[in-house]
């Protein structure tokens, strides 16, 4: 969104929720997801020629055995409650570890995808073994103890993708894409507000 306005809505919600007592506590979760768009044909123009169905931005990524065409969504939530901090969307193929959304002197839980790079805050990220170093049994249990905290990271994920349908795009753009995933997002952070008064936990 040119005017910057996306930003100054989706701040404004962070300070509300600060305000409402709902400030990060024991740290966060950062986490990616893909999000889907149309591949349309490999005869059609992409660039600047593309048109609406084609995307412009849209990149391969492949994962495990699944391939992916699309965006990412990174996403920063907080241990706590549950809620969505700070998000970045960017083409599906650049790596998860190339984006840090941690604050200085901020806990921050990442998955293996993001080991060997450095967080801005505390990091705990899980580690990998690699061909020099197997892991030994501090390791694996320090793993196990990241993950466990981790759980509560993916819900997001599952929420905008099976509640929201936001799990597929039908824009161009990188911009556009992010602008839809703010929507999604603070639309989530609503909803988890939702939950956490029906459970008494604010």
């Amino acid at each position: 969104m040119k005017t910057g306005m996306d930003k100054i809505v989706w701040e404004e919600l962070q300070k509300q929720l600060d305000a409402n007592g709902l400030k990060v506590k024991r740290g966060t979760i950062q986490d990616a997801t893909f999000i889907e768009a149309d591949p349309g044909s490999s005869k059609k123009p992409r660039g600047d020629e593309a048109k609406t169905r084609r995307s412009r931005d849209g990149t391969w990524a492949k994962k495990g055995d699944e391939i992916h065409f699309g965006f990412k969504l990174h996403q920063k939530t907080d241990i706590d409650y549950g809620l969505m901090r700070e998000i970045e969307t960017t083409t599906a193929s650049l790596h998860d570890s190339q984006i840090d959304l941690s604050a200085e002197n901020e806990v921050v839980l990442r998955d293996r995808g993001y080991f060997g790079v450095e967080a801005k805050g505390v990091d705990f990220t899980m580690k990998r073994r690699t061909t020099d170093k197997p892991l030994g049994d501090l390791d694996k249990e320090r793993n196990r103890l990241i993950s466990k905290l981790r759980a509560p990271g993916e819900r997001p994920h599952a929420v905008l993708k099976r509640v929201f349908d936001s799990g597929r795009v039908f824009v161009t753009t990188v911009k556009r894409v992010g602008v839809k995933m703010m929507v999604a997002a603070f639309t989530f952070n609503l909803y988890q507000l939702c939950t956490l008064k029906k459970g008494n936990i604010i």
